[in-house]
């Protein structure tokens, strides 16, 4: 999709560019300069090495084939996670929605849509990073995932992350962001500022769904994701 038609297709969904029209603040300069850097010298994905690459296969197999909850009784398709599997960047949300469920790729339609603008406003292209799921497999109804459920595909969620070693992760959704971090606090109270989860930190960001319900909050979803871009170039330096 060519970049009008792209921006036709949010426009006609009611969703803005994410990248700011009007006068910049330097913050928001240096993301674009990203960007800008971003398209012109890509990021070289380096594949793993044969026994991660091993481990990996051995790990997609094993989710693809959970019998571990009764959500294997109602999916169609696991969701494993899609993306680079060296990324440096680590989005996690809840679980997977219908459309998910059926193609088996997560944030796919509308939300994914969003998700993907989000990533590009700070310079990265879905290929770059990796994105999965606290839970691998559709909540009937889309209904919040249940403790036992999440318990039964944490393993997954922990060997993904031993496998990626990302170097920032975004928590993306108040289910997501509770879970990672085990604890019970609002997204409101977790969101503006930097956790970390065995060393490693956490952003906690409002989900794609959520923002194509409530506009006024994405401009603190930019905010949001210029901590994120902070945060990571402070792990990079």
């Amino acid at each position: 999709m060519d970049n009008a038609r792209r921006l036709q297709y949010l426009e006609a969904m009611g969703i803005d560019v994410w990248i700011p029209k009007i006068v910049m603040q330097p913050a928001q300069s240096s993301l674009l300069a990203i960007e800008s850097n971003s398209i012109e010298n890509p990021v070289q994905c380096v594949e793993p090495d044969f026994q991660d690459a091993e481990n990996w296969d051995a790990l997609q197999t094993e989710v693809a084939t959970c019998i571990k909850c009764s959500l294997c009784e109602t999916r169609n398709r696991t969701v494993f996670g899609s993306g680079n599997k060296n990324a440096d960047w680590m989005l996690i949300g809840e679980a997977p929605g219908q459309n998910e469920d059926l193609q088996g790729k997560p944030f796919v339609g509308s939300a994914g849509l969003l998700l993907t603008e989000m990533v590009r406003a700070i310079g990265l292209a879905r290929e770059e990073i990796f994105i999965t799921n606290i839970v691998k497999c559709r909540p009937p109804g889309n209904r919040n995932p249940k403790p036992d459920e999440i318990e039964s595909c944490g393993d997954y969620l922990q060997r993904q992350r031993m496998l990626i070693k990302p170097k920032i992760i975004l928590a993306v959704g108040r289910v997501a962001a509770q879970t990672l971090l085990k604890t019970d606090e609002p997204l409101a109270k977790l969101r503006g500022k930097v956790h970390s989860l065995e060393n490693t930190p956490v952003v906690v960001v409002y989900h794609p769904a959520y923002l194509l319900r409530s506009l006024l909050d994405k401009r603190k979803a930019w905010m949001d994701l210029q901590l994120a871009v902070h945060t990571y170039k402070n792990v990079e330096g």
